[in-house]
């Protein structure tokens, strides 16, 4: 049979945001109380105090606390941002890892060109210099382009620890630029370094909102954004 605690941790736990404000601290709960009473109610069939749904409130902030701490780590004091990028999104093929070899010789790493190439189960993503754009689409003729994403900006975290093994890390990143309403348009992970693409005119906030997340950590040196065309 449902109660006032079961309702409640589904009505919170499905408003990932409301979830964030109350392991923030920074949510009145007799104000949220008053805000859910009527789902609440109608969940059970029944009227329900206020003072009831406040403590369930209480109780639910109580239980997810141990969950909740923000991991221990230690960054690196560089955020790295690349401008002018592109997304292509291509159908997997037979014939498609031949031409992605030829891709590689379009870019100049020396130069700081970006190239990212992540494969999912039936497509393939390549993340680039918008310069490069018009070659690799040449390089893959015959192949299903999906879909073609411009205006990028990558985003970079680098780690000075065990970023691989550490639970929470990847979390607490995607949660500071979900606050601000930026979409995420790819993740690239590696071992000791984490990317986000997301839009040129997200580039400033998705910036400050990693960087308030480097801050937390107490790193000793200043942030240096190092941006790169």
């Amino acid at each position: 049979m449902a109660t006032i605690a079961h309702v409640v941790q589904k009505l919170v736990s499905s408003r990932p945001l409301l979830h964030d404000a109350i392991e923030q601290g920074i949510v009145s709960y007799a104000n949220l109380a008053e805000f859910l009473l009527p789902e609440i109610s109608e969940e059970l069939g029944k009227d329900v105090q206020q003072s009831a749904a406040v403590m369930a409130l209480r109780r639910y902030a109580e239980r997810i606390k141990p969950f909740t701490q923000k991991p221990s780590f230690t960054y690196d004091s560089e955020i790295v941002m690349k401008t002018n990028l592109c997304d292509i999104s291509i159908r997997k093929s037979p014939g498609l890892f031949t031409k992605l070899k030829t891709v590689y010789s379009l870019v100049d790493y020396e130069r700081g060109d970006a190239l990212n190439i992540i494969h999912g189960n039936y497509e393939v993503c390549i993340i680039t210099n918008m310069k490069n754009l018009e070659k690799i689409k040449k390089r893959l003729e015959g192949e299903k382009i999906l879909h073609v994403e411009k205006d990028l900006v990558s985003l970079s975290l680098n780690f000075a620890g065990d970023f691989l093994h550490t639970p929470g890390i990847i979390s607490s990143a995607t949660r500071q630029l979900h606050w601000e309403n930026i979409n995420i348009y790819e993740l690239v992970s590696t071992l000791s370094e984490l990317t986000f693409i997301v839009a040129k005119r997200d580039a400033a906030k998705g910036y400050q909102a990693l960087q308030r997340l480097v801050s937390e950590k107490d790193i000793g040196n200043k942030e240096k954004l190092t941006q790169k065309d």
